[in-house]
């Protein structure tokens, strides 16, 4: 017989953000206090061992994804864009007369996803529709004076904050990892 299903039960137990420095802390070998007793957290191994994990493409994608993203959306904050909203304004920005198929292709984005988020970014003032040059059918996407400032602005500061975020590799392993990123997706 099935237990009937609550919404008490059905919530889960929030666990509390940890602060960086904790983060930090147990990265570096030492024990982190708790931050809100003071109390010294016990781990039940003194080293995790991620060695399969590290050994797989995905899960290193995946982290070092985690940490571009971060830049990328801190970045982005100030002009309150999402990562998707700013590359639709780059690539219209570098590409005038590009149509909303076009872009779905080049970002992997579903058309009903695209259309939508192409009206929000005219509304907002940073594109807009005009008709193909070349195909009549088709509708051109093109930025406005505001969305060409934007990207004037945002793409050197997205560049710098990334640079930033790698400099810790040689000029030739960041031209490596590009071509090598390029690789898997193209």
């Amino acid at each position: 017989m099935l237990a009937h299903k609550t919404a008490e039960s059905d919530s889960k137990p929030v666990r509390p953000a940890r602060s960086s420095r904790s983060r930090e802390a147990e990265a570096a070998g030492s024990v982190p206090e708790n931050e809100s007793s003071g109390a010294v957290e016990v781990f039940a191994v003194d080293r995790v061992d991620a060695s399969f994990l590290e050994s797989l493409l995905g899960y290193n994608a995946r982290r070092a994804s985690l940490s571009l993203v971060g830049v990328f959306m801190r970045c982005m904050e100030r002009f309150d864009l999402k990562i998707v909203e700013f590359s639709v304004l780059s690539l219209v920005g570098s590409n005038p007369g590009i149509t909303s198929r076009q872009l779905c292709q080049q970002l992997a984005v579903l058309p009903p996803n695209m259309v939508g988020m192409i009206d929000v970014l005219g509304k907002r003032g940073f594109l807009e529709r005009r008709p193909h040059p070349r195909d009549g059918r088709a509708t051109g996407l093109y930025l406005t004076a505001a969305g060409g400032e934007l990207v004037d602005t945002a793409e050197p500061e997205l560049k710098s904050s990334e640079a930033r975020s790698i400099a810790h590799l040689s000029a030739t392993e960041q031209a490596q990892l590009m071509e090598l990123l390029q690789k898997l997706y193209r």
